[in-house]
Order: C-alpha cells, then structure tokens, then sequence
C-alpha cells in the first residue's frame, strides 16, 4: 500500500482479528476449566496448553516460505476454519487426550492467521508506516484477548464440565464471525517475485542482526500472556477466586494492553524503540513476580493492568524489528520464523510451568517468567538501535 493510501484493509483485518483472537481467548481458560472437569491437574493442564503450540511448530516456516512469493489472503480463511471448528471439537470432547488434540488444531489456525495477517501487514505498509500499523493490528488480538476471557467467565458456572462446553461451542461460532471481514483484503500486484536459486536459508535470516533479538523479545512477551491466560484459573482455583472475577482480570489485562497501543506512536517518540522495549520488559518481569504473592483480589487486578500495559509493547515493535532486519524477500519467512519462536515458547513455558507448579505451587510459573523477561529486557538492549525518534525506525 502507498503510504498515506485507503487503510480500510488495516480496518477489515483488525476486525477479523479480533473475532479469531476473541475465540482463542475464550477457548483457552474454557479449555483449562473443562480438563479440571475431566479430572486433570496442573502438570495435564500445562502439557494441553504445550500442545496447542507443538503442532504448528513445524508448519510455521514452510508457510512463510509460501507467503513471501505467494498471496497472504488464503491463509486467513483457512485460519479461521481451523481456530472455530478446534473451539467446537474441544467443547464435545470427552477426552483430556482428545481436549489436547483439538486444542492444537486450534493452534495450526491460529498460525495460517496470523502468518497470513502478519505477512499482509508488511507488505502493504510503507516503511515508515510499520511500528503504527502493526501496533493497530494487534489492537485486534487486544479486543479479542479483552471480550473472550469475560465472556468464557460468564458462561463457565458450577457445572463447570457442561458450561465449559458451552463457552467453547460459543467461542467456535464467534471465530467465525471474522470470515465476514475477509473479501479482497488484499490488494493485488503486492507479490514478491521468487528469487533465483530458491529463498534465502534460514541461518541467513537468523544471522541477520537484530531478528534474534526480535524472536526472543516475542517469545518472552507471548510466554507470559499465555501463561496468564493458562494459569490464572487455576491460581484463582487455589486462591478461592470465582471463574467471572477471573475472567474479568484477564479482561483488564487486555485491555490496558488495547490502551499502550493506542498511545505506541507517543511513547516511540519519547523513548524509541529499543529503550521502550527494554524498560517494558523490565518492568513486566517484576510485574510477573507480583503475581506469585498473595495478593488480595484488587491488588492482582492493578497488577494484571500495568503488566498488561507492559506486554502490549513487545508483540508490535517485535515484528517491526524482525521485518526491517530481515532481507526484503524473506520478510514473511522472518516473520514466520519469529512464530516459531512464540511457539517454541508456548510449548515449553506451559510444559515447564506445569512441571514448576507440581512441584513449588501454582504461583511459581510467574517467577520463571519474571527471569524469561529479564532476560529479554537485557537482549533488548543489545538490539540495533533506532536511526531516529523511533517510529518507522531502522531498514525499509
């Protein structure tokens, strides 16, 4: 898209984002409140919410690799297919093994999606355009991560097996309220011609300064959402704190994460990319630790807001950072390598905090994502810094 162009795709796609997020959002504690129905315990939790992530880890490259000399557009569709028909086969499975099957065919659509999205993003933004526009994109997955937690705590009751059911058969049909927003959203003559000789190898991309930093960055900030939404009913379970109250904690949470994208382009000016990257995760690894006290319910929510604030950061100038390093004819192999990276985090985070919280309590994942952002918060810091105030910084 030329800069200053009609951005009623920007719109579109932020709307079908939010309805394929929201029913992910919903899904994902409804999934959680129906394995403890059927029985399972923390460390069954965690291997679900690991799987969720483990089948699409060996799709997410060859996709990219399609994407950067293909169309992004199909990928979409199929997305959404996949995400609400994984919410309606969770809701009727009477399984912990078929719950994790389902789980992670939701997490193959929710990779075409966003692969498909991500990718469609980068090429039809000017250079100086991609800090914004991603931060608007992800205001999508903000809406979706606000409203699904709220509405899975308002359907899941006493009878938490069947009401679980319930909200994630709702999740699936309000997944796929997004196909509605999908008609020609892509702009045609914006494919990038295959090079000579095939793409450029996997280890060039990732040697390419600054797309490492990128993927840890992501991996880090994805891990601690995923966690959050995974394990806070579960640590509201133990605390004796009602599914709603929960749900409406991670609906807080989202949406001071919809408030820091909102104001992205102010705090870029201000601070810059790699310093605004830096301070956020810092201050979220702290954040995340808090989580882990006992806190009283008020106390977790002024929590949950500034962490959310916190971690609607990294998702957007991640990509920024990964497609501006990245060479212009594998942007959307970055990207998808980047994917990889999220979930390679979200299979081992769930599975380690799993085996964390058989072992120390429900609490203690919190404190290994605290190390997990600290880490990325120094990584930050190493990353190639802004050429200027920081919107639409570094390489086109």
């Amino acid at each position: 898209m030329a800069p200053g162009g009609n951005r009623g795709w920007l719109l579109r796609l932020v709307i079908a984002f939010g309805f394929a997020q929201g029913a992910v959002s919903m899904a994902r504690p409804a999934v959680s409140y129906r394995a403890l129905a059927l029985g399972a315990d923390e460390r069954a939790i965690g291997v679900i919410a690991g799987v969720y992530a483990l089948l699409p880890l060996f799709a997410a490259v060859p996709l990219g690799r399609r994407t950067d000399h293909g169309r992004c557009a199909p990928l979409l569709p199929l997305g959404v297919v996949l995400i609400s028909g994984g919410c309606v086969l969770s809701g009727l499975a009477g399984s912990l093994w078929a719950m994790a099957l389902w789980s992670g065919v939701m997490g193959v659509g929710h990779l075409c999606f966003v692969i498909g999205a991500q990718s469609l993003v980068a090429r039809q933004s000017a250079p100086h355009e991609q800090d914004r526009n991603f931060g608007h994109f992800t205001i999508g997955a903000s809406l979706g991560q606000l409203v699904g937690p709220m509405a899975a705590g308002a359907l899941i009751g006493a009878d938490m097996g069947r009401s679980s059911a319930v909200a994630l058969v709702a999740a699936g049909v309000g997944g796929a309220v997004a196909l509605t927003s999908l008609w020609r959203i892509e702009r045609p003559g914006v494919v990038v011609p295959a090079r000579a000789g095939g793409g450029v190898p996997v280890w060039g991309i990732l040697r390419a300064r600054g797309v490492p930093a990128g993927i840890l960055i992501s991996l880090a900030v994805l891990s601690a959402t995923d966690i959050l939404t995974a394990y806070l009913p579960v640590v509201g379970e133990h605390r004796g704190i009602d599914p709603a109250v929960i749900g409406v904690l991670l609906s807080l949470r989202a949406a001071a994460t919809i408030a820091c994208r909102l104001v992205l382009t102010p705090l870029l000016r201000l601070l810059g990319r790699t310093a605004l990257l830096a301070v956020t995760c810092l201050v979220g690894a702290v954040l995340c630790a808090g989580v882990a006290l006992p806190l009283p319910v008020w106390g977790l929510g002024v929590v949950l807001v500034v962490l959310g604030f916190c971690l609607g950061v990294g998702q957007p100038l991640s990509m920024t950072t990964v497609v501006q390093a990245a060479p212009a004819e594998a942007r959307s192999t970055a990207l998808a390598l980047r994917l990889t990276g999220n979930r390679l985090g979200q299979v081992a985070a769930p599975a380690s905090a799993g085996l964390i919280a058989g072992v120390a309590g429900v609490a203690a994942p919190f404190v290994m994502l605290a190390a997990l952002l600290l880490l990325a918060s120094g990584v930050a810091l190493r990353a190639p810094r802004d050429e200027t105030s920081g919107v639409g910084a570094g390489r086109g």
